[in-house]
Order: structure tokens, then C-alpha cells, then sequence
């Protein structure tokens, strides 16, 4: 799935320790829920300044799942949980 490894690739970028970090991936229905799992040390450096760099992996997200599409009417909704 390419919104996990996104995930999983930009979290490993942004923390101290890209070992602690894990992704999971629930489907239901039309949505994708990714789960982001960090160090506890990490976690200000995925949430960033008033959640900027989350929102930003959570824009990135939306380019991806909507560019997977390719014209098909049904759309999933992908989910960035942060934990």
C-alpha cells in the first residue's frame, strides 16, 4: 500500500529513533485508517508546531489516495491516527 510507506517513510525521516516507529493499517469500508506509532520522545517532531508537520503528512496523504484513483467514482478516505 502506497500511503503506508509514505507514512512509514517520512516518520523515519522526522524521528531519533526510526527503529520505534510502526504503521498500521485498518480498512473499513471506503475508509483506510493509518496508525502511527512513534517513540514518546518522537512525538513532537510528527506533530509538529500546532500539528503543522501532522497536517502536512495528512495533505500528502489526500494528493496520494485521490492520484490512486484514477477516475474511478469511489473514493477511500485514508485516516492518519497519531499514537
Amino acid at each position: 500500500m502506497a500511503e503506508e510507506q509514505l507514512v512509514r517513510y517520512i516518520a523515519e525521516n522526522l524521528v531519533n529513533s526510526p527503529d520505534e516507529v510502526t504503521v498500521t493499517t485498518k480498512e473499513t469500508g471506503r475508509s483506510v485508517v493509518l496508525e502511527l506509532s512513534v517513540a514518546p520522545d518522537d512525538m513532537g517532531r510528527i506533530i509538529g508546531r500546532s500539528g503543522r508537520v501532522a497536517n502536512s503528512i495528512r495533505a500528502l496523504l489526500r494528493a496520494v489516495s485521490s492520484a490512486d484513483d484514477r477516475g474511478r467514482d469511489r473514493r477511500r478516505r485514508v485516516i492518519l491516527e497519531i499514537e
